[in-house]
Formats: structure tokens, sequence, C-alpha cells
């Protein structure tokens, strides 16, 4: 592993189910438990498929024409069982629409396959999930 392809991202407490991520550039995003109007683990994680697609399709589409409305919508259902709590049934819907036109009608014509293409190869969290890759977890010592 090269130190290009490292990702971090540290996690901190910032008061009973509020939580504040920092990424290795500085950036933060705040979230919580479900209480109030704060993300909750979960939808980040669907923002996280939702949003990395759309990086790519707007990539790819926006190369021939600027989209007029883009909306990616995210869904999926939090079950528990046996095996404990998960997500099923995950689902990404795209909105995009383009302006009139031959740049547009370009835009367009490659929007299904740059759907297909960042879900089949380029979407680092969607192939990840898909993969089932493990996570470990470890506690270290104060």
């Amino acid at each position: 592993m090269s130190e290009d392809s490292l990702r971090l991202v540290t996690v901190e407490r910032i008061g009973t189910g509020r939580f504040t991520a920092t990424n290795a550039r500085g950036g933060t995003i705040s979230f919580g438990t479900g209480d109030g109007t704060a993300f909750t683990p979960v939808e980040l994680l669907l923002a996280a498929i939702g949003g990395c697609t759309a990086a790519d399709v707007d990539l790819a589409t926006s190369r021939h024409a600027e989209p007029t409305a883009f909306t990616v919508t995210v869904s999926g259902q939090k079950v528990g069982d046996e095996t404990g709590n998960r997500m099923t049934d995950l689902a990404v819907g795209f909105s995009v629409t383009f302006p009139d036109g031959a740049s547009g009608d370009r835009a367009r014509a490659i929007l299904p396959r740059a759907v297909a293409v960042s879900h089949d190869r380029l979407c680092t969290v969607s192939r990840t999930i898909e993969a089932g890759t493990p996570v470990t977890v470890s506690v270290e010592d104060d």
C-alpha cells in the first residue's frame, strides 16, 4: 500500500450522540445519532454512495453540457435480524436534465453509460459495499 492510497478520517465525540469527522485535509462534517437535523451514520453512507457516483457521472457528462438539474436519490431499508443490523435494497436513482441542443444531446446520450460505468467500475464507495470488504476494529490502550 502506498501513502497515495491511504484515506483517513478521524471521528471525535462532541456531545451526547454528536460527532465530528475530520479528514486529512482539515475538512469537517458533523453528524449524530438521529436527534435533530444532523445526518446519521447510515444517512452519511447513503450520501457517500450518491456522492461518489454523482461525481463520476458529473465529470463524464458535464464535459459535453452543463446540467440544468442534477439530483441523485439513494434509498435503502435498515433491517436487523439474527445476523445484526444492516442496509438492504440499496438503490441509486439519477434525475438529470441537460439543455436543448447538440451538446445537451451528447450529454443525454452518454448519461446511461456514465451511470453504468460508475456503478460497475469507478465508484469506490458502492464497489466496496458490493465487494463485501471486511472491517477490522481495535481498541487502543490509553
